[in-house]
């Protein structure tokens, strides 16, 4: 496999989920990145934490490790592998795929830890500064 290059992203996400027939919100779709997953039990919302409404059901704060892409349908075990390294380091971790690329969620007190640990398994971490507050 060729070697992947991941940067994480300065933004703060949050992971919402409403019931499954919830039309989706207009707060859901703003910001850098944005993910809406529908299923027969739920509607996920991944977005900007600062962007989901109090009282809505949800996990923050989370940031995220954007893989340089575009990465080829034919690559394999690429989120198996980045995923292992990630739990090897005992750090939980949401990930979302795109038609592109795949993007590593891990909670933000333990994004830049997890730079560390993509590092030590061989991994191209560009970036992995904490924001400041």
């Amino acid at each position: 496999m060729p070697s992947l290059t991941l940067t994480l992203l300065p933004t703060v996400f949050g992971i919402a989920r409403l019931d499954p027939g919830h039309p989706v919100p207009s707060w859901a779709t703003a910001g850098p990145v944005s993910s809406i997953t529908r299923t027969e039990e739920e509607l996920s919302v991944v977005c900007p934490l600062y962007r989901i409404p109090d009282g809505v059901k949800g996990s923050g704060a989370w940031r995220a490790y954007k893989v340089h892409g575009p990465l080829d349908f034919a690559l394999t075990g690429v989120l198996a592998g980045l995923s292992r390294a990630i739990a090897e380091a005992g750090i939980s971790l949401f990930a979302l795929s795109t038609f592109d690329t795949d993007y590593l969620l891990v909670p933000e007190a333990q994004a830049v830890q997890a730079g560390v640990a993509l590092r030590s398994a061989g991994y191209i971490v560009a970036s992995d500064r904490p924001i400041q507050k």
